[in-house]
């Protein structure tokens, strides 16, 4: 059995046009966000084993806010790799991780997160700025992990439904 959480990064700024794609900072909205995220994954005991994040500015930032509220130790990555990755993408990523990784976070964008989820789970799910998806997959190994795979969506936790 493995668990993959998928955390799209929270609300970025768009205040300064001149700055490239890729280097957008979070808003303050997306400062208040991201750390209830962190605290949630502690307080539902779904700390992962694994954090990989895409390398853009506002994931990374998500990732940091997750670290410092969650109390995480674990191994984190920034990966190049995940950054407007769409759902083949995504899938060709978790497919080359280490089985001995049970529960992994993905920070990263839509519309690629909502795409990889949707078939995953058998119906359109989305995901607002730092939505968090908890689902539950019957794999023995990740390089299972492909377009047929099915899943079990336990649940889908938004922001703005949590408490400050």
């Amino acid at each position: 059995m493995k668990t993959l959480l998928l955390l799209r990064h929270a609300k970025s700024s768009w205040k300064d046009s001149d700055l490239d794609d890729h280097e957008r900072p979070l808003n303050k909205r997306g400062k208040k966000d991201a750390p209830k995220m962190g605290k949630l994954l502690r307080d539902e005991d779904l700390l992962p084993e694994l954090i990989v994040s895409s390398s853009a500015r506002r994931c990374r930032k998500t990732a940091e806010h997750i670290l410092h509220t969650s109390g995480y130790r674990g191994e984190t990555r920034i990966c190049e790799d995940l950054y407007e990755a769409n759902a083949g993408k995504l899938r060709e990523f978790l497919a080359r991780l280490d089985d001995g990784t049970g529960r992994v976070l993905v920070i990263a964008h839509n519309p690629g997160l909502e795409e990889l989820l949707e078939p995953l789970v058998g119906v359109y799910t989305p995901l607002s700025t730092a939505a968090l998806a908890h689902v539950e997959l019957n794999l023995a190994s990740w390089n299972e992990f492909n377009g047929d795979t099915r899943g079990n969506l336990i649940k889908v936790w938004q922001p703005r439904e949590l408490e400050d």
